[in-house]
């Protein structure tokens, strides 16, 4: 069962740093070491402190960005820039946006609400993951969890309900015009979050939240990073039985929102390749027995060819497998569509029919059939980013492909499968340090 529980957050006090804005920040795998560096000359409390510290000359495995970060917590928390909540409770969110690269687009809402939610092994219960990790990411966020025994940035978890019913007895247990958080952030995106503490609506929800599977969109590498935790902390305490009460290394920081929103939007995730590819015509060759390939000659200029090339790869990717192709040097855009007896087979897995699973399987390991080319592979969800760099000489060509859906990703999830790396990007990214789990055991 999806077991979750009201907690008492951490959160920053408004009346001692003044400005949230100022001390929260993007998830630590989007941040890099320019954002990585403004975030922490902006306020001296910024999360960047705790969440992805600056390694210092003279660190060793006693002191290091990670017991730095656990010395901060407790002295923001001495000094009340960090204040525990007194009473359990779950935490509205909402996030007002526009999809990114679409100024015309309607302005959004993406709705959810934070929790503490009891860890389980992927495979035993109703907690499913869509992506495979990577152990390098682990270890660092381990050394982190060890030190400081505290939550920074949840987990971003889907469930299922078209009533929306949950959301609506959240949102009619608050004031809806006066937010305990509002603000905007770096990107120009609403942020604001109630607090809910009615004992009555918790259990409500956690009731109707607990047959409910829960698909982890982002945060696998916590998630894991939580599983291995507790197994470290259970070989150092004593011996666990069965009915024993569960303890704060037990559960794990997650933002849940409905599949169903119509605020979760889900961006591509393209492939900017950066070694040496064959010529044109060798290209053509190569992916030719496995796709149709269309010409956009830069005519009457790249321009003009770029938005009937982004027009085409959307509008026939919703009935079918295309791709985009840029290589350098070369005067126009490329249409890649499946041929037909290239299709899975209708018994194919639900892995092997994403998008992503192909554009990996027909087109990356032919273009770039080592590891070190495959490892080199730079990924943008911007559509503009990655044929500028193909154009700027910066990039040896791109691959773009259309989103995943989210049902796809539910269907990959709850078979028992992993999706490809950096198959998805959940947009809008829920902000670091807005409400902290912090476990103190």
């Amino acid at each position: 069962m999806a077991n979750l529980s009201p907690f008492c957050g951490v959160l920053y006090d408004p009346t001692v740093v003044k400005d949230v804005a100022k001390v929260v920040a993007p998830p630590y795998d989007i941040i890099d070491a320019e954002y990585q560096k403004a975030l922490y000359t902006r306020h001296p409390n910024n999360v960047i402190r705790l969440e992805l510290g600056i390694d210092e000359a003279g660190d060793s495995s006693a002191h290091n960005r990670y017991t730095r970060a656990s010395e901060f917590l407790k002295t923001w928390l001495d000094q009340g820039a960090l204040r525990r909540d007194a009473q359990p409770s779950l935490y509205l969110y909402m996030i007002d946006y526009r999809p990114p690269g679409d100024s015309e687009a309607a302005p959004r809402v993406l709705k959810g609400f934070f929790s503490t939610v009891e860890l389980e092994e992927f495979g035993t219960g109703k907690i499913f993951p869509h992506e495979n990790t990577r152990s390098a990411a682990k270890a660092d966020r381990l050394h982190l969890l060890e030190a400081c025994r505290a939550n920074f940035s949840p987990i971003f978890s889907l469930y299922s309900d078209p009533e929306h019913r949950v959301m609506q007895l959240l949102e009619a247990a608050v004031d809806l015009k006066t937010p305990r958080i509002d603000f905007r952030d770096d990107a120009g995106l609403r942020q604001r979050i109630w607090s809910i503490t009615d004992p009555t609506v918790l259990q409500t929800v956690c009731d109707l939240m607990k047959p409910k599977s829960l698909f982890i969109a982002d945060g696998h590498h916590r998630y894991e990073t939580s599983l291995r935790y507790r197994q470290l902390r259970r070989e150092q305490g004593k011996t666990i039985t069965e009915g024993s009460p569960a303890q704060p290394y037990d559960r794990v920081l997650m933002l849940c929102a409905a599949l169903e929103d119509p605020g979760l939007t889900v961006l591509p995730t393209h492939r900017v390749l950066t070694k040496p590819l064959p010529d044109i015509t060798a290209i053509k060759t190569t992916l030719g027995t496995v796709f149709e390939l269309q010409e956009v000659p830069f005519q009457p200029s790249e321009k003009d060819a770029r938005s009937r090339f982004l027009q085409m790869l959307r509008s026939r990717g919703q009935t079918g497998t295309v791709f985009g192709l840029a290589a350098q040097n070369v005067d126009a855009y490329f249409v890649l569509a499946l041929r037909s007896d290239h299709r899975p087979l209708t018994t194919a897995s639900e892995r092997d029919k994403l998008d992503v699973s192909i554009l990996q399987q027909e087109v990356v390991n032919r273009l770039c059939p080592t590891t070190a080319e495959q490892e080199a592979i730079v990924y943008t969800k911007d559509d503009h980013e990655a044929l500028d760099l193909v154009m700027q000489g910066k990039a040896t060509g791109a691959l773009l492909l259309n989103a995943t859906k989210v049902s796809e990703v539910r269907a990959v999830a709850a078979s028992g499968g992993r999706m490809p790396h950096k198959s998805t990007y959940f947009f809008p990214k829920q902000l670091t340090g807005l409400v902290i789990n912090v476990m103190d055991v």
